[in-house]
C-alpha cells in the first residue's frame, strides 16, 4: 500500500470509510488494469481516469499505475480511444473528444501528488497523442465537436458540458507541457477559444438546458468563474437541487446522481461557497452503502436507486476527488477546486497580456 492522502470531512465521513471506498473500487479493476463501471459492465477512459485518481489517493498507487498503463495499450495511433470497452474487446467504437482528453487530468493529478518526473515523461506521447486528436475538432469559432465515428468522420455538433470538461482537460496539458519544458503555443489559444466561446457564445453548443451538467460543468471547467460563476449556479440552483438530497441530472425528473451532487459541489467550492460545497457533498452521503460503496442514483419520492439498482466505481470516485476537494487534504485537492493554480488563459481580445484564469 502507498501513502495515502484522504482526510476526514469533519462531521460527514471518515478518513477510513473514504479509504474503504476506494479500496471497493479497486476491487473491482480487472487483471489488466481497466477499471469498468461495475463488475461485467463496461469502461470509458474519462470515468476510468477518474477511478485512477480515486485509486491513487487511497493508497492504491500500483493499481493507478496499471491503469494508466492500461490507457498506453489500449490507445489508437491517432490518439484516441473507442467509447465504451468491456473485459473481451469494444463495446462502443466511436471516439468521444471529452473522453479523450481527460487523460491529461489524470496525468496531472499523478504530478501534483507524486512529483515522479519519469513517469511524467512515459505518459506524455499518449497525453500529447490524445490532445492533438482532441484539438482537430476544433472548429474555428473554438468549440470542440462532440466526437467522431470510428471511421474518422466527426459529429456535426459541440456538446457544452464536453468542452467545459475539455477546456479544464487543456490546462492541465499545458501545465504537464511546461513541467517536462515542451513549448505548445498552440494548446495555449486552442484552450483560450474554448474558454471564450464556453463564457460568451452559448449557441455554439447544441441545447441540453434540462441537463445539469451544462448548468454547472462551465463553472466546473473554469470557463466561468468569480462573481459570474456565483451567479451562474445560483440562477438554476431551484431548478436542479432537491434539498437534503442533491443535483438531479435533469430538471424535469426527481433523479438524484451522487456524482453530479458532488461535482456541482466542486463547482460551489470553486467560486468560493464552501459552505454550500459542504452541504450538497453532506446530502451526498445518503447514497452511501454498508458496504462503503455509493449507490448511482436515487429516484424520489420513492426512494428506488437507479439505474437498476446499480454502484458504480465513477460515482465512488466522484466522491473520493469531492471529498479530497473540499478538506484539501492531498496535493492535487484544488485541481477542480482552484483553477488559479493554471496558467493564465490568454486574452483572445487582446494580442498582448494574459489574463487571471477564471
Amino acid at each position: 500500500m502507498s501513502e495515502r492522502f484522504l482526510s476526514d470531512v469533519p462531521g460527514i465521513v471518515t478518513a477510513g470509510e473514504l479509504v474503504a471506498t476506494v479500496d471497493a473500487v479497486a476491487e473491482w479493476q480487472l487483471a489488466d488494469g481497466m477499471i469498468p463501471w461495475f463488475p461485467g459492465g463496461h469502461a470509458d477512459v474519462w470515468n476510468h481516469t477518474e477511478a485512477l485518481m480515486a485509486l491513487m489517493l487511497g493508497g492504491h498507487r500500483p493499481e493507478a499505475e496499471l491503469g494508466f498503463e492500461w490507457l498506453l495499450s489500449t490507445q489508437r495511433d491517432d490518439g484516441a480511444w473507442h467509447q465504451y470497452y468491456v473485459a473481451d474487446g469494444i463495446e462502443q467504437d466511436k471516439l468521444d473528444a471529452n473522453c479523450c482528453a481527460y487523460v491529461a487530468a489524470g496525468a496531472w493529478f499523478h504530478w501534483l501528488l507524486y512529483q515522479d518526473r519519469g513517469f511524467l515523461e512515459s505518459l506524455w506521447p499518449t497525453v500529447e497523442a490524445a490532445i492533438d486528436f482532441v484539438l482537430d475538432l476544433q472548429t474555428p469559432r473554438g468549440e470542440i465537436l462532440w466526437a467522431r465515428h470510428a471511421d474518422g468522420t466527426p459529429w456535426s455538433f459541440a456538446l457544452l458540458t464536453g468542452s467545459s470538461s475539455i477546456c479544464h482537460s487543456l490546462r492541465c496539458a499545458v501545465a504537464l507541457a511546461g513541467v517536462l519544458g515542451h513549448d505548445r503555443p498552440d494548446w495555449e489559444l486552442s484552450a483560450a477559444q474554448l474558454a471564450r466561446v464556453i463564457h460568451d457564445e452559448p449557441e455554439a453548443f447544441a441545447p441540453k438546458h434540462r441537463w445539469a451538467m451544462d448548468w454547472y460543468y462551465p463553472v466546473l471547467g473554469g470557463a466561468v468563474g468569480g462573481e459570474e460563476g456565483r451567479a451562474r449556479l445560483s440562477e438554476r440552483f431551484d431548478a436542479f437541487v432537491m434539498e437534503s438530497w442533491g443535483v438531479r441530472c435533469v430538471s424535469d425528473r426527481p433523479w438524484i446522481t451522487a456524482a453530479e451532487t458532488c461535482e456541482c459541489a466542486m463547482a460551489h467550492l470553486a467560486v468560493g461557497e464552501r459552505d454550500r460545497a459542504v452541504e450538497l457533498f453532506s446530502w451526498s452521503q445518503r447514497l452511501r452503502t454498508a458496504e462503503d460503496r455509493y449507490w448511482t442514483g436515487i429516484v424520489l419520492p420513492d426512494e428506488v436507486h437507479f439505474p437498476g439498482g446499480e454502484q458504480s466505481t465513477y460515482t465512488a470516485s466522484a466522491i473520493i476527488l469531492a471529498a479530497d476537494a473540499i478538506s484539501g487534504g492531498s496535493p492535487a485537492s484544488g485541481i477542480f477546486a482552484d483553477h488559479s493554480h493554471f496558467p493564465p488563459l490568454i486574452d483572445t481580445h487582446a494580442e498582448t497580456d494574459a489574463v487571471e484564469p477564471t
